[in-house]
């Protein structure tokens, strides 16, 4: 992996953080002394998961689904603190394992858009102010090899697509806000063993750790990159 830098005095963002890789993330982070707000759609298990971290971490509730949840958090992060130097959207609902292309309920696909592209899409955008305000700003789009559209099977359709489109809106942001340094990128955490994921998978600070990796990236590391543990992935 590229080297990393240093997180001493730098606001991290993580959606979904109360609980699984979200949380891991949260806790490297902090670890590497990252000011953490810890977002979560309960504003009581954000608290909750917040208590348990080490360094400065900060609840806040968002539900990337509210475009005013959004606005909030960006008056907060203006206020508090004049910018943001580490978005990570991981916050992600439908890993639908009881569907296949053929017979997938279009509504629950739909439903899972909502949160795992649109509402990372619109954060980012919102965002992107305070972004531009860092001085070594990054991106991190939490995705998953489901949604490579190289490998790409029937199963899982919601979870895969929703993925896959996530990925598109990591190359457009990329190409867009390249000039202003920010760097954006996909990064697969793999098979971890979390609620979502289920057991028997890797451990999850593995998976955190290629996140944590894509949030601290160097100046001149990659950016509208597809990444695993650091290595490419194929799109």
């Amino acid at each position: 992996m590229t080297d990393r830098v240093d997180g001493s005095g730098r606001v991290a963002v993580v959606t979904g953080g109360n609980r699984g890789i979200g949380l891991e993330v949260c806790r490297q982070l902090a670890a590497r002394g990252h000011t953490v707000v810890l977002t979560a759609r309960d504003l009581a298990a954000a608290q909750a998961a917040a208590k348990g971290l080490p360094g400065t971490v900060v609840a806040f509730r968002l539900d990337v689904t509210r475009a005013s949840d959004a606005a909030a958090l960006a008056g907060f992060l203006s206020r508090e603190y004049g910018r943001l130097d580490a978005l990570v959207n991981n916050a992600a609902i439908h890993y639908d394992t009881w569907q296949r292309a053929t017979d997938a309920d279009v509504d629950v696909v739909r439903e899972a858009a909502e949160t795992n592209v649109y509402g990372a899409w619109r954060l980012a955008m919102t965002l992107i102010p305070l972004l531009r305000a860092s001085g070594h700003p990054r991106v991190v789009n939490v995705s998953s090899e489901s949604g490579s559209l190289a490998g790409m099977g029937g199963g899982t359709p919601a979870y895969s697509l929703t993925k896959a489109a996530l990925n598109a809106v990591t190359r457009m942001l990329a190409a867009e806000l390249r000039r202003d340094g920010v760097l954006v990128n996909s990064i697969c955490p793999g098979w971890v063993a979390t609620d979502m994921g289920g057991p028997g998978g890797r451990p999850v600070r593995d998976g955190a750790a290629g996140i944590v990796w894509a949030a601290t990236l160097p100046d001149d590391g990659p950016t509208g990159g597809f990444f695993r543990d650091g290595r490419p992935v194929p799109w």
